[in-house]
């Protein structure tokens, strides 16, 4: 089954980036879509990226311009990654992280109705 590894969250000023990965193991990939999505305490959890097997990709309006998702395997590891760019920061991107992944089709790839999630990475932004 999909398991998915978060990393790469930290704590950076505004203005600054970060970049996060989501280490994928299991089979197949090329039939999922992956999404990554944030969560503030108490608040539902945004999709902010997802991205299917054939490369399509959804961005939500929030991060739009700002972050960008790809994905990328090591065939010898049989690991995918599906990573986060994230420039531009500000303390509105304060959050916990989260890697999803669910079987393709999602017809709204950017809800939170993935069936496999990761454990999360924290993200703060200082002002």
């Amino acid at each position: 089954e999909i398991q998915l590894a978060e990393s790469g969250g930290g704590s950076v000023q505004a203005g600054g980036s970060l970049r996060l990965s989501c280490a994928v193991t299991g089979y197949p990939y090329s039939t999922y879509s992956f999404g990554w999505f944030r969560q503030v305490s108490g608040n539902e959890r945004e999709g902010i990226a997802a991205i299917d097997s054939d490369g399509d990709i959804n961005y939500g309006d929030s991060v739009e311009g700002r972050f960008t998702i790809s994905r990328s395997e090591n065939n010898a590891k049989k690991i995918l990654f599906i990573d986060l760019q994230m420039n531009s920061l500000g303390p509105e991107d304060t959050a916990m992280y989260y890697c999803a992944a669910d079987v393709e089709p999602l017809r709204r790839p950017l809800e939170p109705t993935y069936y496999y999630w990761g454990q999360g990475t924290q993200v703060t932004v200082s002002s």
